[in-house]
């Protein structure tokens, strides 16, 4: 091997490459280069990403190893042995009885998060749902947790005010911070690494308290197929994968979309019709407004003037009840969702 100097060092003895770092052999498989470079199995992963979790690895080795997996894109086994080691370091939850377990981790939302109406819609019809997420950026843009705090609902900070808000109303939020803070840390290097990692696509899988149905929404659809397939490695028994608005479990009405699926831990795909016709609205020009979520939902404007948002809180709530079983058809289920809609409380 020729240094800067242009001198030649042999092969380094096996003896020297005991002497490396012990992550540094994770980021040595990904970044050999062509037709040397593989995927790492179930338990390279699961070892590889629980150091990265317990602060193990060097700030270098971190870097490039989030690159490398972007680079190449996760497989299913690495997001499930990711997931597996995230499971196993978070903060632990007591045994939480839950419906759905429903993620929001879009952290630019440049359209209003209606999908926070259609998981208040079906906990007021006794669906017990876990929602967890990250804070996200505010400026210019709305994320969901600001909806919540004007919805009155708090963003719940330890396993106790989970299981009361659950007990009293059927829905609870809480920050990735709270319950995984290692893992919430790593969005962090966005904004250093100048692209997102795969902590963005297994924090949608996490399925924190073990909830039997799951949605998922994904901006990239190429990502569906291979969280379902993650999914289906974890034993999830009932899943959604879609691309969403934003990234988030939103439909867009005006659109078929792909459900990527499982029902009872078997791969199960349907096209969800579009139940919208006419020129499609341009989700990302309405005003990012708060107050319009709200008085949507109190009834305090004319929904023929919401008719998008209406339909895309119905059609995301009828996907709900779909994975959940509840329905077997995307047309029974729209059925049920409406009726929710219209007998819906403050």
């Amino acid at each position: 091997m020729l240094t800067a100097r242009g001198f030649k060092h042999p092969p380094k003895a096996e003896s020297e490459r005991s002497m490396d770092h012990p992550f540094a052999k994770y980021v040595r498989i990904l970044g050999k280069g062509p037709g040397i470079s593989r995927d790492l199995g179930a338990e390279e992963a699961y070892e590889a990403f629980s150091m990265v979790l317990k602060g193990e690895v060097e700030p270098l080795q971190l870097g490039a190893f989030l690159c490398l997996m972007r680079y190449k894109k996760e497989t299913p086994v690495e997001l499930a042995a990711f997931v597996r080691a995230v499971k196993d370091t978070m903060s632990p939850a007591p045994d939480i009885a839950v419906d759905l377990d429903w993620p929001s981790y879009a952290d630019r939302h440049r359209q209003l998060p209606w999908f926070v109406l259609s998981a208040l819609m079906l906990a007021q019809n006794g669906v017990r749902i876990f929602m967890h997420g990250i804070e996200g950026f505010s400026e210019g843009l709305m994320p969901t947790r600001p909806v919540l705090r004007a919805l009155g609902l708090p963003i719940l900070r330890d396993w106790d005010g989970v299981v009361q808000a659950l007990d009293h109303g059927n829905f609870a939020y809480m920050g990735l911070e709270d319950f995984a803070p290692s893992l919430e840390k790593l969005f962090g290097l966005r904004s250093l690494l100048g692209l997102r990692s795969p902590v963005n696509s297994l924090s949608r899988e996490l399925n924190v308290l073990d909830a039997p149905a799951q949605l998922q929404g994904v901006f990239h659809p190429t990502y569906s197929d291979p969280h379902r397939e993650s999914g289906r490695i974890s034993g999830q028994k009932n899943l959604s994968v879609f691309k969403g608005g934003g990234g988030e479990v939103q439909c867009n009405p005006y659109k078929p979309i792909k459900i990527f699926g499982l029902r009872d831990g078997q791969p199960h795909d349907v096209t969800w019709p579009a139940s919208m016709t006419g020129t499609a609205y341009n989700w990302r020009e309405e005003p990012l407004e708060l107050a319009r979520i709200v008085a949507l939902w109190r009834g305090e404007v004319d929904e023929a003037d919401f008719g998008h948002a209406v339909a895309a809180i119905i059609d995301t709530a009828a996907v709900a009840l779909y994975t959940m079983g509840r329905a077997e058809e995307p047309e029974e289920a729209r059925a049920m969702a409406r009726a929710m809609w219209h007998d819906r409380t403050e």
